[in-house]
């Protein structure tokens, strides 16, 4: 089960923070990893990581909320989607959830021809 938790912008959105066992891709085996969505709700966040093969991702209770810091990273990236290893250890940065999946099949949003 994932620690986590959420909160509730002034805009309406959410950002949702989870604590999950990492993939032996991008972390290393064992690892714990911090992932922030920002989405327009709780749902949406959730659906964002199962539709990237994170099935079992499950948001019970707020004990473990977003940083201030924490929303202010996803925030500012582009896909709104973003890991860590957990606990951090020195100054690790954020990275996008491509790094984390690596060879799982996520590539981006689709950008459209132009």
């Amino acid at each position: 089960m994932a620690g986590g938790g959420f909160c509730r912008l002034p805009n309406g959105s959410v950002v949702v923070a989870l604590t999950l066992n990492g993939p032996a891709a991008g972390a290393g085996p064992g690892a714990q990893v911090r992932v922030l969505v920002h989405a327009a709700n709780r749902a949406r966040a959730l659906t964002r990581l199962r539709n990237l093969g994170m099935r079992a991702v499950y948001l019970r209770g707020n004990a473990q909320p977003p940083t201030p810091d924490e929303v202010t990273a996803v925030l500012h990236h582009p896909d709104g989607l973003l890991w860590r290893t957990a606990p951090q250890t020195g100054q690790e940065l954020w990275h996008p959830i491509r790094a984390l999946l690596g060879s799982a099949g996520y590539a981006g949003p689709a950008r459209p021809a132009a």
